[in-house]
């Protein structure tokens, strides 16, 4: 029996974020499904530390995900995802900080491409942090970007999220903004990725057809979309539970009167209809849920376990 130790670049190299968003996609269907045993997530100091587990039950495998999570510090996220599986005697231990930002873009490829138009090809990314990145890059897997705006109120931080970017975008234009109401303006795509804890523009600023993310809040005290967003969209969701209990902006809009739990609808369930769901304006929230770390960490098994 060995336990297995893989870094961040080697999560890298190892995983595409076409296989991380197929893979997330499929974690989703099969959480619809009731294939998962999936508790809420403990926070522990105002979610400075996050304990995640996920237990699939037709692979009788499972994930338990620790982290510690400053954004004072590069990276924010430290901590260890561990795999292990019935199956299999030996067992994995992976860097939570990649296996996070990785399985947190898969998502909003999944869910971008499910409820954005199919020619959307221009990205306002708001927040040029950690999960920017992939944000970016899940969205170009599914919708190859023509345009992208990194938004940021450091203009260093934008500059250099857009260098790290350019050479992946070939052929796209990449610009640098300091303020979201004007960035968002002609935004096919949007996506939020910030520690916000008030909303970052106004609904009015959108245009009349856009597909936003929103990732960056995770706490009740968080909060990056505006109530009246939320009310003139379609809005999916990562998992109702994990929504409620944290989601800032959802509870919000659910206190204020501007949804209701009615108007929720879980990916998994989304991605299963027969038709997507529709609407000139959709939002896609998620709190991220530890089937999503499960995903990517059973991916890494199967890649790096006997």
């Amino acid at each position: 029996m060995q336990t297995m130790t893989v870094g961040p670049r080697e999560i890298r190299e190892a995983v595409t974020m076409r296989e991380a968003i197929d893979a997330v996609r499929g974690g989703f269907i099969d959480l619809a499904a009731g294939g998962f045993e999936m508790p809420t997530r403990t926070a522990l100091r105002d979610g400075r530390f996050l304990v995640m587990s996920a237990h699939h039950r037709a692979t009788a495998s499972a994930m338990i995900k620790t982290l510690s999570l400053n954004f004072d510090r590069a990276p924010a996220i430290a901590g260890t995802v561990v795999w292990s599986e019935t199956g299999r005697v030996d067992s994995l231990v992976a860097d939570a900080g990649a296996v996070t930002t990785l399985r947190t873009g898969a998502a909003v490829g999944a869910a971008t491409d499910l409820l954005a138009p199919a020619d959307a090809s221009r990205l306002t990314i708001i927040g040029a942090g950690g999960q920017a990145p992939d944000q970016v890059r899940a969205v170009h897997t599914v919708r190859p970007l023509r345009e992208l705006t990194v938004v940021d109120a450091d203009p260093r931080r934008a500059e250099a999220l857009a260098e790290t970017l350019a050479p992946e975008l070939t052929g796209a234009h990449i610009r640098t903004a300091a303020e979201a109401e004007a960035a968002v303006g002609d935004a096919e795509i949007v996506c939020c990725a910030t520690n916000a804890t008030s909303p970052l523009f106004a609904e009015a600023a959108l245009p009349a057809q856009v597909h936003v993310n929103a990732i960056g809040a995770f706490r009740p005290t968080m909060r990056e979309l505006p109530d009246e967003l939320l009310a003139s969209s379609t809005v999916i969701i990562d998992e109702l539970e994990a929504i409620l209990e944290e989601s800032g902006e959802i509870l919000h809009a659910v206190e204020s009167g501007a949804i209701t739990r009615d108007d929720l609808t879980e990916l998994g369930a989304a991605l299963s209809a027969p038709e997507p769901p529709r609407g000139k304006r959709t939002v896609f929230k998620t709190v991220g849920v530890a089937m999503q770390d499960w995903a990517i960490a059973r991916l890494l098994a199967d890649k790096f376990l006997p």
